[in-house]
């Protein structure tokens, strides 16, 4: 999802760039809410598991994409199913370079900086075509109508969104220091908590439950409606995951916490400035980042994230909003 939600704002430079295109984009059904604000995009459903599943739907979604009739694809996931499409694809086909040998080096600790973001990397893509792309122009996000989304509430503080979970938990800062900070904001902002899966949504609700001003509305909305409420956002709070990248997508700011993972391999959320980031204390953890995605990290890791106290984030909050 994070992957998918990133592509967009690039889409978006894209066509601002560029009114003369057209862009037909196959992803999964479940992310087209992504999209909802493009009308110079065709969307094409990929489903994985019964139209699309094993090599006979993967030919039958080669025969669907040779019926567009493209002038080119452009492949920014490069993965398996990709490179089979490559193989029959008569048209241009341009890949992504995702930077592997570069990561690997990062994580081993071969090198320690700054690699090309994921959104420059999907820029360059489009570069190999001759489509220039001007980052600095930017598509301002309207705020969008929630005033009937109960339980949103209606009074006059702004909102901030905290999205707790990641899909590792070497990503995820623990849910009782993240209380310590949702204690603290829920004083002067109406706080809305975000995540998925039953238990998360317990979870957010025993919180929800003990303050004035905090809203669980985890499984309790569409995509579509938590984008809506997330355009009102002052403010999203996230661990490195999907939620920030969509927040980023929709013009917000993001707060971003890091735990095992790090800035430096290139998924920072779409127009964050740097200091956006909470980063896990390296001298403790001097190993970070111990993956790209967050899946790996040596025994004791798991803390890693922990270093970083509840203060240190209560103020950042104050500080940028």
């Amino acid at each position: 999802m994070g992957d998918v939600a990133m592509v967009v704002p690039v889409l978006r430079e894209l066509l601002i760039n560029n009114k003369n295109y057209k862009v037909s984009f196959l992803t999964n059904f479940q992310f087209f809410p992504f999209f909802r604000t493009f009308n110079e995009i065709d969307l094409i459903p990929f489903d994985k598991k019964k139209q699309h599943k094993g090599v006979f739907g993967m030919f039958r979604l080669y025969k669907e994409i040779k019926k567009l009739d493209l002038d080119y694809v452009v492949d920014l996931h490069s993965v398996l199913r990709t490179n089979f499409l490559r193989a029959f694809i008569k048209v241009p086909f341009y890949q992504i370079d995702k930077g592997r040998d570069e990561k690997e080096n990062l994580v081993s600790g071969k090198i320690f900086t700054q690699l090309k973001s994921t959104h420059q990397r999907y820029r360059d893509v489009f570069k190999k075509i001759g489509i220039s792309i001007d980052p600095s122009i930017k598509n301002q996000i309207d705020r969008l109508d929630i005033s009937d989304l109960k339980p949103i509430p209606k009074n006059n503080k702004l909102l901030i969104g905290v999205a707790p979970f990641a899909a590792h938990k070497g990503k995820e800062y623990p849910i009782l220091q993240m209380e310590e900070v949702i204690k603290e904001i829920n004083k002067n902002f109406n706080v809305i908590l975000f995540g998925g899966g039953n238990k998360e949504e317990l979870i957010l609700d025993q919180i929800a439950g003990k303050y004035t001003n905090v809203i669980n509305i985890a499984n309790k909305f569409s995509l579509n409606q938590e984008m809506d409420v997330i355009s009102n956002l002052k403010l999203m709070l996230s661990m490195d995951s999907a939620n920030g990248h969509i927040a980023a997508l929709m013009g917000i700011k993001v707060l971003t916490i890091w735990g095992v993972t790090h800035p430096y391999a290139g998924f920072c959320p779409y127009g964050q400035q740097d200091q956006n980031n909470i980063l896990a204390n390296r001298e403790q953890f001097p190993k970070i980042p111990t993956s790209i995605y967050g899946d790996k990290f040596p025994n004791g890791y798991e803390k890693a994230i922990s270093s970083i106290s509840p203060k240190e984030i209560i103020l950042k909050i104050k500080t940028m909003v």
